[in-house]
């Protein structure tokens, strides 16, 4: 089973590579979807994990997505103004990791703790 999930995974992640680097949009579009969380459950369904846990790994799933977002628009915004791509990808990291931190702040004020 372990090496099924590995195969299953790594073929996803270069198909959907592949389909990038023929089309930005469809590549984008199924990059987009949640491949890997869905995985995840289908992985924890089949090892029997039980609802609860499949449900709390969406709940935080769901949680820790939105820091990740405002990447995707710093980065087409840094390149087309000329920055290094290797830079541009330090700076959303960055981004990334500010934008991580307010939201741990934020829903810690709304009783949700995303770090333990």
């Amino acid at each position: 089973m372990f090496i099924a999930k590995y195969a299953i995974t790594a073929f996803i992640i270069v198909a959907v590579s592949e389909v990038a680097k023929r089309s930005d949009r469809l590549g984008a579009l199924i990059s987009s979807l949640p491949f890997v969380t869905i995985l995840i459950m289908v992985w924890l369904q089949i090892e029997r994990q039980g609802s609860e846990k499949i449900s709390q790994h969406a709940f935080f799933t769901f949680w820790y997505v939105l820091p990740t977002l405002p990447m995707f628009l710093v980065m087409p915004w840094l390149l087309t103004r000329g920055v290094n791509f290797w830079l541009a990808l330090v700076v959303c990291v960055l981004v990334t990791l500010a934008c991580f931190v307010a939201t741990v702040y934020c829903c810690r004020k709304f009783g949700v703790e995303l770090v333990p």
